[in-house]
């Protein structure tokens, strides 16, 4: 990857196109339970009063997601930043065709992105089917994610990994990924609050997926709240905009939570070099969050009982977290950790910086010296995800 504008997204939305997995998956085994977009005029899954149908994703037979086709209100030319498109027709180009995608990327003045998931890939989405089904859905969206990196080294595809076959079918599966280009893997913060037959996340049942993580030299991921329905009951009195603006505002509560477990647990002294990335949850939590940590390592002597490195010591040299707006942070930024931080841009999500990426940048940074921006910008991207 060349840098010419200064700018790594590390937490950017690749959307895939609608027939990813109609055109990957076996048709004669899993028939119409294949991940697909239908047309329905059930009232229930539309956002708004409408006589014409809507498209919405099928997984397993069931809906997934009922806000809209695909979540890019950023692209969709609504100042309000509220629309999400309601049919595959409406849905810009540059959201999911990788060639048409990289002007939206000149355009922002980035020079790549590391891709999380979109529509219908949330969470639990694949969980609607048995073991051979979620798997079968899981290796046709990270083949097709690595395809985007054969289009352009700009970008930087995360894989999801299968849980209902077991760890070591996730431990393959993530070395099949990364030997197709991808860099890391997307993870749930806790898999056993959202599938009652898996383990917790501090069983060492987990071990071989770490393992070949830190082997690999590839990062696990969480992203915003990781899978995990912790949250206030959206109001229905709020308008559409005010419901969304909950979720950023309060999104960096389930990673707050589950840092703490993660350092806690051992798992870090255990694998001293494996790499953990947070994405969509802003910066100005992490040293509240750090100094409880050391806090309570302190009062309680967790030295004794196997956390034998102190926990902000552990956060600077494993884990990392990303910004994108927010000033607090970055005045922050030498105490949570220069090395910890870089940014994103959320394309096309309704909190993106897109199209004015640089403007937020140039206020978030301002007065920060040229080296320190351009680690925080795109250096330390580069060295975490391998792109030097």
């Amino acid at each position: 990857m060349k840098i010419k504008h200064g700018l790594i997204s590390c937490d950017s939305h690749a959307q895939l196109h609608k027939d990813t997995w109609v055109s990957r998956m076996s048709k004669a085994k899993f028939g119409d339970n294949i991940p697909q977009l239908r047309e329905t005029t059930d009232k229930a899954h539309m956002v708004r009063a409408s006589d014409k149908p809507v498209e919405r994703w099928f997984v397993h037979g069931k809906v997934v997601g009922e806000r809209g086709t695909v979540n890019c209100p950023t692209v969709m030319h609504d100042p309000l930043r509220k629309t999400f498109p309601q049919r595959w027709d409406e849905v810009p180009a540059i959201v999911y065709d990788p060639v048409e995608r990289l002007k939206a990327l000149d355009r922002d003045g980035v020079d790549g992105e590391v891709l999380f998931a979109n529509d219908p890939v949330q969470s639990s989405t694949f969980f609607q089917g048995d073991a051979e089904f979620e798997l079968a859905c899981v290796q046709a969206y990270n083949d097709a994610l690595a395809e985007w990196r054969e289009v352009s080294d700009r970008y930087v595809p995360l894989a999801i990994i299968p849980y209902l076959s077991g760890v070591e079918a996730a431990a393959e599966e993530t070395r099949r990924a990364v030997k197709k280009g991808h860099r890391g893997i997307m993870m749930l913060a806790e898999p056993s609050m959202t599938r009652a037959s898996l383990k917790h996340f501090n069983d060492t049942w987990w071990d071989p997926l770490w393992a070949t993580c830190q082997d690999l030299g590839v990062a696990v991921h969480w992203h915003a709240g990781a899978g995990i329905a912790l949250r206030v009951p959206r109001w229905k009195g709020f308008t559409p905009n005010q419901g969304q603006a909950m979720g950023p505002a309060g999104g960096f509560s389930v990673q707050a939570q589950f840092i703490p477990n993660l350092i806690f647990s051992g798992v870090l002294d255990r694998y001293p070099r494996l790499r953990w990335v947070c994405a969509e949850t802003g910066i100005g939590w992490v040293n509240y969050m750090l100094e409880t940590c050391d806090h309570e390592w302190e009062r309680r002597h967790l030295w004794t009982q196997g956390i034998v490195t102190r926990p902000s010591e552990l956060f600077k040299r494993q884990i990392h977290v990303d910004f994108w707006y927010e000033r607090a942070g970055i005045e922050l930024r030498h105490s949570i950790g220069m090395d910890n931080i870089m940014w994103e841009s959320d394309f096309p999500h309704s909190t993106s910086t897109y199209p004015e990426s640089r403007q937020f940048v140039d206020r978030t940074l301002k007065g920060v010296p040229q080296d320190e921006r351009d680690q925080l910008c795109y250096g330390n991207a580069m060295r975490i995800y391998g792109l030097a």
